[in-house]
């Protein structure tokens, strides 16, 4: 490679990595112009003007709540006496368990570990105050704006007494200090989840993604994300490239793999993993992108999850999800439990096996929890119900070609496994 050529190439992965990898921002957010338009001006109105507020933004995963905010943020602090002023505390309900946790977090955030010290604080209440007035001017007359940002806004509503919630909510409804709370969350009945006093100081407002975008759209992002910008160094290559990717957009193979992508799942998310799946064939020898690249991408990207996980299971555990199928024509699908199922194989054992070894109870027992360790069975009462571990009921998640599929790809599987297998999926 000349070393023009392995510069251009070096920028062309540099720029699609940027998209792809580390989820740059679009300029604005698309199909989301009336919901950004009223996240921006209540963040606004807490950033200039002082004033408190609360808001929920509610949409199912991959739809832009994060980029949503992002965006928000960006345009914000482009102002420079919000980027002087403002500060940004950031939660996640998955790393912030609790409300010790979640405070540690808080005061590590606002860079006022020094300030608090050693002190000793009688509730949550009387520390959050402290900390935000430690935020306040020189003058006293004014505290500098707060947002709080709380991603997997619903795993704070478990915690005990939804302590963090009602306080940082009280001080949003209050005149203590400007203060956003901004909840981020997947689920519709996120309020349902709220305690009375938590919910009468939350304002209701709620910002709801849910995608309307048209395949025609959905083609125009694919077209966008893998063309090359104007001020690319080599123009021949952007505008060669920028052609191909349009040629591709009107192939009819790629408009239908596309179109089953968009019936499965619209968000960019998932576009992303189809087109960084697909760049991956991208080399020396095919320096565009085929139609057959976005086939095999889209193949690798829909593969079964599960049934990859049976290649990785020993000969007992194959037995073991086979038996399993064999309760459940039995029993015509009501849940088993392993003493069921270590009877079935034993009778498999005595009566057709010539080649598994009669394992002992323990070993099997191993075998039984590794296979609810993967998620390929599951307990019918959420592992609630204190029962011994034996009598435990559970339900197979695993369909008959999975397991089927699975077999046939097994390598060096005893016959009279695949057979008795025949015999429980025929």
């Amino acid at each position: 490679l000349s070393s023009s050529k392995w510069k251009r190439d070096t920028i062309v992965q540099r720029i699609l990595r940027e998209r792809f990898c580390h989820q740059r921002l679009p300029d604005r957010p698309v199909g989301l112009e009336s919901q950004y338009k009223h996240l921006l001006e209540l963040l606004r109105r807490t950033a200039v003007h002082g004033e408190s507020n609360s808001v929920l933004i509610v949409g199912p995963r991959g739809a832009g709540k994060t980029m949503l905010l992002r965006c928000a943020l960006r345009e914000l602090l482009e102002l420079q006496e919000v980027k002087q002023n403002v500060l940004q505390v950031h939660l996640s309900g998955l790393l912030q368990t609790d409300d010790r946790i979640a405070l540690k977090e808080i005061t590590r955030q606002l860079h006022l570990e020094n300030v608090v010290g050693d002190k000793v604080f009688g509730s949550f209440a009387e520390n959050l105050v402290f900390l935000l007035e430690a935020l306040k001017r020189g003058d006293k007359s004014s505290s500098r704006p707060v947002f709080f940002i709380l991603e997997e806004f619903d795993l704070f509503a478990h915690h005990k007494n939804q302590t963090l919630l009602y306080n940082l909510l009280d001080v949003s409804q209050s005149a203590q200090a400007p203060v956003a709370v901004v909840g981020l969350t997947c689920r519709l009945d996120v309020l349902e989840l709220l305690e009375k006093r938590v919910k009468s100081r939350f304002s209701h407002r709620q910002i709801h993604l849910l995608s309307c975008m048209s395949f025609c759209q959905y083609l125009d992002a694919f077209r966008s994300e893998l063309a090359l910008p104007d001020d690319f160094p080599d123009s021949k290559f952007s505008q060669e490239w920028n052609l191909n990717v349009s040629e591709l957009c009107e192939e009819k193979s790629v408009q239908e793999i596309l179109q089953k992508h968009f019936n499965s799942c619209k968000d960019f998310r998932s576009l992303h993993l189809l087109l960084l799946l697909a760049l991956t064939r991208v080399s020396v020898s095919n320096p565009t992108l085929r139609a057959v690249d976005i086939l095999e991408a889209s193949r690798m990207s829909s593969a079964d999850s599960k049934a990859n996980i049976l290649h990785g299971l020993s000969v007992l555990e194959l037995c073991l999800i086979i038996a399993m199928k064999h309760l459940n024509d039995i029993y015509e699908g009501e849940p088993f439990n392993f003493q069921m199922v270590h009877n079935e194989f034993k009778k498999f054992i005595q009566r057709k096996s010539h080649s598994i070894h009669n394992f002992e109870k323990p070993v099997v027992i191993k075998a039984f929890e590794h296979l609810l360790q993967l998620e390929l069975i599951r307990p019918v009462d959420g592992g609630v119900c204190k029962v011994q571990r034996e009598y435990q009921l559970m339900r197979l998640m695993l369909d008959h070609t999975q397991v089927m599929e699975a077999l046939q790809r097994y390598p060096q599987c005893p016959t009279d496994v695949k057979q008795w297998a025949i015999s429980a999926f025929g």
